[in-house]
């Protein structure tokens, strides 16, 4: 089951945290996998441990809101790894240098763009790069991971939660127009996570009290998600959204 061996996918944002777990993931379920990031050292440590388990991985340096850019880096990818892309994680969604939660009009205007180029043209170009050879194969899936900031609109990130926001309106376009295809489209909101060192303790503690789970999340909660609607065994699945929020909606 959630056998991806012959598949290809392309990963963004995986030379760390998420993306690079989603990577590893696929990887052990026998997909090759290619490594987006705007950091070569990140990439090229993730994809040296992959290969060094018995897995096939590239990377393809660069930023996804360059669509030139990003076709140049997925054609060396694609030609490196011997395949072509049939799997596309939109995973990147933090700007270099990180976002702080403020509410809406304590934000700089000057720093809304940062979240709208990659999450929503970044999400654009991704699609519009890798969709048309899914389309060709008559077989492919696309996971955009999204937040819970936009699906329900949490307090301090108004501009992000609106940037991920058209990431999941867009997969469910997308589905409605190419899922009779053999292409589904879908998204992963997700709540909050505990990175080591984003909050400290006490305000991890704090907030793991909105979640009926009582703690929070982490990034093994999600990457198994993705595995299934990578999956063949998903065939049925298109056009959603769905929350792994450890019940943050609930309680």
């Amino acid at each position: 089951m959630f056998d991806l061996s012959g598949r290809t996918a392309f990963i963004t944002g995986s030379g760390q945290g998420l993306g690079a777990v989603i990577a590893h993931t696929l990887s052990d379920q026998g997909a090759s996998v290619i490594l987006n990031d705007l950091f070569a050292d990140r990439a090229d440590g993730v994809a040296a441990e992959i290969n060094a388990a018995g897995g096939n991985a590239v990377t393809a340096i660069g930023d996804i809101s360059d669509l030139d850019a990003l076709r140049v880096a997925k054609d060396a990818a694609e030609a490196a790894i011997g395949s072509t892309v049939d799997i596309l994680i939109n995973n990147a969604g933090i700007p270099a240098g990180g976002m702080n939660l403020e509410k809406f009009l304590d934000t700089d205007p000057s720093t809304w763009h940062r979240q709208v180029d990659l999450n929503g043209y970044g999400t654009f170009n991704t699609c519009y790069v890798m969709v048309p050879g899914m389309l060709d194969k008559g077989w492919g899936r696309v996971v955009t991971i999204v937040s819970e900031g936009g699906r329900i609109g949490d307090p301090g990130v108004a501009v992000y939660g609106a940037a991920k926001a058209m990431g999941m309106t867009f997969m469910k376009s997308l589905a409605n127009e190419y899922s009779r295809f053999g292409v589904n489209f879908n998204s992963i909101s997700l709540g909050t996570f505990g990175a080591p060192g984003a909050f400290s303790q006490e305000h991890q503690d704090r907030m793991a009290r909105n979640y009926a789970t009582k703690r929070l999340g982490t990034w093994a909660d999600i990457a198994p998600a993705v595995l299934w609607l990578a999956s063949e065994e998903a065939g049925w699945v298109t056009g959603q959204t769905i929350p792994i929020n450890g019940g943050y909606a609930t309680s």
